[in-house]
């Protein structure tokens, strides 16, 4: 098993150096909470339909006198919707830490300095 800072490396890399790099640590950690959430989506669906049609007049069931297979199957695939939805309530608070960030510090992070215009090459001199 990965230590905890190497398993994502889209945010482990990020070194906090500055307003910047917070900015950019927020949108990562979204993008991969907005996609873990998306796949588990997925995922539930699909193992809804696995479920039902794999476990459809089961003789093992049939005999422990189980409720529907319907009803075993979204009991199972509500864990995972659910699972879902926390993935998207992550990325909200992810969000909502860039803002608070935003409010709390940028009156004291010092100003970005002005871009100096590069002159252009006098071809002529």
């Amino acid at each position: 098993m990965k230590a905890g800072r190497d398993r994502i490396p889209e945010l482990s890399s990020i070194p906090f150096g500055g307003p910047s790099a917070i900015t950019e640590y927020s949108r990562a950690g979204r993008d991969l909470c907005r996609d873990l959430s998306e796949e588990l989506n997925i995922g539930a669906d699909e193992l809804y339909q696995v479920l039902i049609r794999s476990f459809r007049g089961h003789p093992v069931l049939a005999l422990l006198g189980a409720p529907d297979v319907r009803m075993r199957a979204k009991r199972v695939v509500k864990r995972l919707r659910r699972a879902a939805e926390l993935q998207k309530g992550a990325g909200t608070e992810l969000v909502k830490f860039y803002a608070q960030f935003r409010k709390e510090f940028v009156s004291v992070l010092p100003q970005a300095k002005p871009e100096r215009r590069r002159v252009a090459f006098d071809w002529d001199d």
